[in-house]
């Protein structure tokens, strides 16, 4: 074994190098590998994003040379197997920094190597994951300043594009069963800066964008921004330009083995937000959600009930 300093991958996986570190290792000791073993080193240092998302046979046949070299290559710098070696790659994907196409391609890598069992496990831990990181970097009193913001303001317009029009409308449509003037933006035809036009230092703006941060989001805040709405941005990052200058801003949790954000900590946290938004209101804001239900049920909207 040469002096490649790569630690065993099953008996240190929390020290396991990162794949720039495994890359930049391959190219040092690339001209001293035999030419098969060269020639494969030689494909992954051109092609590394396939390491994550391919299995030994798929790539071994890109690069025109037999599986078996995968494997010689990998213990040739310092790792049990092939498995190993590419396993930094594969926890780079599952940790949500490679592309989204990448991460696509790995998901697919999963069914066929019928590893379906192991991409539900890290679902379910990412989602819990995602929740327990957003809430514990998360102060009561912080949420509690933000919804009484809400509360006191003259309209609350919540703004999300792509998956968080969702979030957004889902957020605007449960606060409307006991309050008025909340409104998910962008609208039908319209654009969000368009939406706000007449907004001021009455109204409050809720912006939702997460990496890669939406161009749309970003000015339609820094216009609300100039107009003296007050701000509160969920992001994933304290450095998202939705989040600096906020008045008042939340990080998300978003990680996920998906090849998109995960939604799971923003629904939670808007819904959160609004629990707050009730607590801190005054208590007609109850007298508003009985009186919502009250109608639906004289109008039959619950099936089987009157």
């Amino acid at each position: 074994m040469n002096d490649m300093n790569v630690p065993n991958c099953d008996s240190a996986k929390d020290s396991a190098p990162a794949p720039q570190d495994v890359l930049e290792s391959l190219a040092g000791h690339l001209s001293g590998l035999p030419p098969e073993l060269r020639k494969a080193a030689a494909y992954v240092l051109e092609n590394p994003n396939d390491v994550g998302v391919s299995s030994i046979r798929e790539i071994a046949e890109a690069a025109k040379v037999k599986p078996n070299t995968f494997v010689r290559m990998a213990r040739s710098v310092g790792f049990d197997g092939y498995e190993d070696f590419r396993e930094p790659f594969r926890e780079e994907i599952r940790q949500g920094r490679a592309s989204f196409p990448d991460r696509a391609r790995w998901l697919q890598s999963l069914k066929k190597g019928g590893r379906l069992d192991a991409l539900y496990a890290d679902m379910v831990h990412s989602a819990i994951a995602n929740i327990e990181e957003t809430f514990a970097a998360i102060e009561t009193a912080s949420l509690k300043a933000a919804a009484e913001a809400i509360w006191a303001s003259r309209n609350v317009y919540t703004l999300g594009v792509g998956v968080n029009h969702s979030n957004a409308s889902n957020f605007t449509y449960l606060a409307s069963t006991g309050m008025v003037d909340f409104h998910a933006i962008p609208r039908p035809g319209s654009v969000p800066s368009d939406d706000i036009a007449w907004a001021d230092e009455r109204d409050v703006l809720i912006a939702i964008t997460c990496k890669p941060y939406r161009t749309e989001v970003v000015e339609a805040v820094e216009v609300a921004r100039q107009q003296g709405v007050r701000i509160i941005g969920l992001s994933d990052s304290p450095a998202s330009p939705i989040i600096l200058g906020a008045d008042h801003g939340f990080v998300l949790s978003v990680d996920t083995p998906q090849f998109f954000p995960s939604s799971v900590s923003t629904i939670a946290l808007l819904e959160t937000l609004l629990s707050f938004v009730i607590a801190s209101a005054t208590p007609e804001v109850v007298e508003r959600v009985e009186k919502f239900h009250r109608r639906r049920h004289e109008l039959g909207i619950y099936h089987g009930e009157s």
